[in-house]
């Protein structure tokens, strides 16, 4: 059974992006059955060239990707969440809307916060270089979040290894 997350920051345009590119280029590198989405709670509407740019040169696909609300993932036909990872600080602070879970329960929700790349300094040098670090991080994480026996973890268990991955 697919385990599907969704990422989320205030506008998904840079960290939620760069987040679910990761997690979906390397569940499919490593033949993990897990699919990431993206949203915001207040979308722009456009995504983060710096993001596309970071996922394009690290061999990553990024068409179809766009801002959406996490509105799309509250309705009936979305997909059945397991996990909900927050990756700015805006939007670990609001109130999410009901997610449905694999098991018609609640995903297990968890923050990861990182600093706003488009927010860096030295101008564009500057934003290239703050994209690819986030990327990288994220990428961390990813991985360690792949390596996770989703199959044989209680939702307990996987809270807990969630916010231990956080930490790092």
């Amino acid at each position: 059974m697919t385990t599907h997350v969704l990422i989320l920051c205030t506008h998904n345009s840079a960290r939620s992006v760069l987040s679910e590119g990761m997690l979906n280029h390397l569940a499919g590198k490593l033949g993990k059955d897990v699919k990431a989405h993206s949203a915001g709670s207040a979308p722009s509407g456009r995504i983060n060239p710096f993001a596309i740019e970071a996922l394009d040169r690290a061999g990553i696909e990024t068409s179809g990707y766009r801002s959406k609300s996490w509105d799309e993932f509250s309705r009936d036909g979305a997909p059945p969440l397991s996990i909900v990872i927050t990756v700015c600080d805006s939007a670990a602070a609001e109130q999410c809307p009901v997610f449905f879970g694999s098991t018609g329960g609640q995903p297990v929700k968890v923050h990861w916060g990182y600093p706003d790349p488009s927010n860096a300094d030295g101008g564009e040098d500057g934003k290239r270089r703050a994209f690819e670090l986030t990327r990288q991080a994220i990428g961390y994480r990813m991985l360690q979040l792949l390596a996770l026996p989703f199959e044989t973890m209680d939702r307990t268990a996987l809270q807990a290894a969630l916010v231990e991955i956080g930490r790092s």
